[in-house]
């Protein structure tokens, strides 16, 4: 029972907490497994933003239920955030279920499973499902290890060699330096699953990104539920820099370390330092991910954002003084309850006025438990559909524009590794537009130019110029 299978449902945090996962797991001599067929323990990390991310891992635990009659030692674990969220509850749909791990238990996992283990090495049956949902203090510390990404020895799809042990470099990373949110937005279930806003270290971050650097890691993207509000409880404002940019200038200080991203910020965390730190620190990539969720300002308050469509505006703008090159992703929600057709108007207008070059539309879902389940004037799902496919359709063009403006130029492409093809290679621009082409295993993790040949709306294409680079 060493044979590991990990399904990952829902945002980069839940990546980041899978990884962990898995690398201490191989600490303990467990198998990560790249196919669910053949393991003997699937673990299925899981997500509750939305009702039908639960729905999903809630269908696929159901089906995979049914190897437990075939072979009663394998064992179905359920982790994360609808963990959190359901708890043993899930048992009523789910009962052959024998793990459920909450968020803040993620280290506790090798112990559970080495007991699962040693139960049935002693011929005892699997009995009580284990329940672990309660929270622990300095559990945003233990997310910390990293996974070593496995490949077959020899050589690669195209030929080429890998390293020594078989082993492609991992050239980007996720690194947790924040868990937990206190913002309780009203359409949100975040600080219920993943609880108060707790920081790491400042110094324990440093020594992870320095130590993934000697480890031929280029690129470390920051994460965190509001990653922007790092460290505003255990740290001081020095000379008006915030400690989230204080952290991005030690990063920044690393050898080895050529590009920092940072996921999910809040617009309140935008402030003057932030905007100047993308003209002084180079190393951080002009892309941002900034959450807009509506362009009127009596749906952000009802939202209970703390900022208004100018307020948001006033920073997309300051960001593209310091970098008229600036990308920008956003999330957006429509059909929250009591929208009217001019509030969606605003919001139209505002998406429109802010030119992303990509976004995360949804469609409003209630989730029990958050104050805008228990709103009026509920949204019905014609209504939903039909403003969805209005923001989609100005970020297709927008996306459209942006990539054919690109066609023709050349890009700094940092090389990731073969495509899901394997025929090909792939990377991605600091823009953070994925990227597909023609190379050799030997340019992993290095930067290295593509002149853009073709784009369609999220994909590069091109063909790389060495000369003087080898």
């Amino acid at each position: 029972m060493n044979r590991v299978y990990i399904k990952t449902y829902g945002c980069q945090m839940n990546e980041r907490d899978s990884e962990a996962v898995a690398a201490m797991l191989r600490a303990r001599g467990y198998r990560i497994v790249g196919d669910e067929n053949d393991c003997d323990v699937m673990l299925l990390n899981t997500c509750s933003v939305r009702d039908a991310a639960e729905q999903k891992a809630i269908g696929k635990a159901g089906y995979v239920s049914h190897r437990k009659k075939k072979n009663p030692d394998f064992v179905l674990g359920i982790l994360g955030c609808m963990a959190q969220n359901r708890g043993a509850t899930l048992l009523d749909q789910l009962p052959d279920v024998d793990l459920i791990v909450g968020t803040q238990k993620f280290h506790q996992v090798p112990d559970y499973l080495d007991n699962l283990r040693a139960a049935r090495d002693a011929g005892v049956p699997i009995g009580e499902t284990i329940v672990d949902i309660a929270e622990e203090a300095g559990s945003q510390n233990t997310i910390k290890d990293h996974l070593v990404p496995e490949a077959d020895a020899g050589t690669d799809a195209n030929g080429a060699e890998g390293s020594a042990d078989g082993v492609l470099p991992q050239v980007t990373a996720f690194v947790s330096i924040q868990q937990g949110c206190n913002m309780d937005c009203a359409f949100c279930i975040v600080p219920k699953t993943r609880g108060d806003e707790r920081s790491r270290p400042m110094d324990d971050i440093v020594a992870e990104c320095r130590a993934l650097a000697a480890r031929g890691v280029k690129e470390v993207t920051l994460l965190g539920q509001i990653v922007t509000s790092y460290g505003r409880r255990d740290y001081t404002h020095t000379n008006g820099i915030s400690p989230f940019v204080q952290l991005l200038e030690r990063v920044h200080e690393i050898d080895g370390i050529e590009r920092i991203r940072f996921t999910s910020p809040h617009p309140r965390g935008f402030k003057d330092d932030l905007a100047a730190a993308y003209g002084r620190l180079p190393k951080l990539c002009e892309y941002v991910h900034l959450p807009m969720q509506s362009g009127s300002n009596r749906i952000l308050k009802a939202m209970n954002r703390p900022y208004s469509r100018e307020r948001y505006k006033e920073i997309v703008d300051s960001l593209r003084a310091v970098r008229p090159d600036m990308y920008f992703s956003t999330d957006i929600i429509v059909g929250f309850p009591g929208e009217t057709d001019e509030e969606f108007e605003q919001t139209r207008e505002l998406f429109e006025a802010c030119n992303y070059d990509m976004a995360y539309i949804f469609k409003y879902s209630i989730r029990s438990g958050t104050p805008a389940a228990d709103m009026g004037d509920q949204i019905p799902d014609e209504v939903k559909e039909h403003r969805n496919a209005v923001l989609l359709d100005i970020l297709r063009k927008n996306s459209e524009r942006r990539t054919a403006q690109l066609i023709g130029t050349v890009e700094e492409v940092l090389v990731e590794g073969p495509d899901k093809t394997g025929k090909r290679f792939t990377g991605r621009t600091r823009g953070n537009r994925v990227c597909i082409f023609d190379a050799n295993t030997r340019l992993i993790g290095q930067l290295v130019p593509l002149k853009i040949e073709r784009a369609s709306v999220s994909t590069l294409y091109g063909e790389l110029q060495l000369s003087g680079v080898e």
